[in-house]
C-alpha cells in the first residue's frame, strides 16, 4: 500500500527498491534501462497518481516535458484525431511528459505552429501529419536540431523520424480486390497532389490496374479535402456521363461515405452496379450498409509509436532507428 500524501519519486523508490535517479530515468523513458524496469516504474507510478512538479523539472532539466501534437483540421479528420491522441497517451502514461494539442488553422502556414513552440520553449517534441515530399517542417526541425516524429514520409536525403501507413501496399491491395470481383474500370479519390502518401497511393493503383489490365481514371480536381457534399456531387454526375468506373478506392473515411452516398443517389447499387474498397481509421464500416469491403489503418497504433519514438528521440538516439511502417489489414466484407 502506498504512503498517504502526494507521491513523489522517493515513494516509488521505496516501493519498488530501487534509487530515486533510477525512477527518475524510467519514468523519462531511459533507453539504457530494461523495458521491464520502465513498465514497472511506469505502472506504480500510474497507480499512486505520481505527478511530477512541472516547474521544478525544468528548472533542473531546462525541459518543459510536453509533447505537442499538431493537428490540421480537414474532412478526413474523422476518428483519426481522437485515436491518435488514444495511443499518445498510451505511449506517455507513467512518463513526465503530458499531451498538447495545437491546431494548425486553414490558411496559416504549417511552419507558424512549429516557429511558436520553439520560440516560446512550449514543448520538448512535436509531432505533425501530412507531410510532403520537400517538407518544410522536416526541414526546420532538423536545421533546429528540435526533437519531431512526423506521420508520414518525405523524399529528403537526411534521415528523420516518422511513422507511416504503407498506402502503396493498401492501393494496390485495393484494386486487386476490386479486379477480382470484376471490375473494369477502377476510379481513386486520392488526397492533394503536394502530399507524399498521395504519390504512395497513386504508384500503388498504377501498377495494379496495369498489371490487371483494366481501365482507370484518376480527377485530380476531387481529393480527400474536398467537402463530403462536393464528393458526393461529383460522384453522381460522373456516374450519369458515359465510360463511368464501376469500381471505387476511398482512401479515408469520409471520402467513402460520401462516395456511397453518390453512388446511391445516382441510382446505382453497392454491390451489384459498383464496388467499393474503403481506407478505415475509425471502425465506422462495421456499421454501414451496404456492407463495403475495407482496409485497416490503426491510427491509435500510430500515435503510440510516434510517442515512444518521440521519447527515445528526445533521450537522444539516432533518427534512422527511429522510424516505422504500418502495413494494412483487410477486412473483405
Amino acid at each position: 500500500m502506498p504512503p498517504s500524501g502526494k507521491p513523489t519519486l522517493r515513494t516509488i523508490a521505496e516501493m519498488t527498491g530501487l534509487a530515486v535517479t533510477t525512477i527518475s530515468r524510467a519514468l523519462n523513458n531511459a533507453p539504457e534501462l530494461s523495458q521491464e524496469t520502465r513498465e514497472r516504474v511506469q505502472k506504480i507510478a500510474a497507480e499512486i497518481g505520481y505527478l511530477p512538479d512541472r516547474a521544478a523539472l525544468r528548472l533542473k532539466t531546462g525541459r518543459t516535458h510536453v509533447i505537442s501534437l499538431i493537428l490540421d483540421p480537414h474532412d478526413e479528420i474523422l476518428g483519426f484525431g481522437q485515436s491518435m491522441v488514444n495511443g499518445l497517451t498510451a505511449a506517455l502514461r507513467g512518463t513526465a511528459y503530458h499531451l498538447v494539442i495545437t491546431p494548425n488553422f486553414v490558411g496559416d502556414s504549417p511552419l507558424d505552429p512549429i516557429r511558436h513552440i520553439m520560440r516560446n520553449r512550449m514543448a520538448d517534441g512535436i509531432i505533425f501529419s501530412r507531410t510532403e515530399p520537400q517538407d518544410a517542417r522536416v526541414k526546420l526541425c532538423l536545421d533546429q536540431n528540435f526533437a519531431f516524429v512526423s506521420h508520414g514520409r518525405t523524399e529528403l536525403p537526411v534521415a528523420h523520424p516518422y511513422v507511416d501507413y504503407d498506402n502503396y501496399a493498401f492501393a494496390y491491395a485495393a484494386a486487386r480486390r476490386l479486379i477480382s470481383k470484376g471490375r473494369r474500370k477502377l476510379i481513386i479519390i486520392l488526397p492533394p497532389t503536394k502530399f507524399t502518401f498521395g504519390n504512395h497511393l497513386r504508384a500503388g493503383f498504377l501498377a495494379a490496374v496495369k498489371e490487371g489490365g483494366v481501365a482507370h481514371e484518376i480527377d485530380d480536381g476531387l481529393t480527400l479535402d474536398n467537402s463530403a457534399e462536393e464528393i458526393r456531387t461529383r460522384v453522381i454526375a460522373r456516374l450519369g456521363k458515359p465510360g463511368a468506373p464501376d469500381g471505387f478506392i476511398c482512401s479515408g473515411d469520409a471520402a467513402a461515405l460520401a462516395v456511397m452516398a453518390g453512388i446511391t443517389d445516382a441510382g446505382k447499387s453497392i454491390g451489384q452496379d459498383i464496388d467499393v474498397v474503403a481506407k478505415q481509421t475509425s471502425g465506422i464500416f462495421s456499421l454501414v450498409r451496404p456492407k463495403v469491403d475495407a482496409i485497416y489503418e490503426d491510427t491509435a497504433l500510430a500515435g503510440e509509436q510516434m510517442g515512444k519514438l518521440l521519447l527515445r528521440r528526445i533521450a537522444g538516439e539516432p533518427a534512422e532507428d527511429l522510424q516505422w511502417l504500418d502495413k494494412p489489414r483487410v477486412d473483405w466484407r
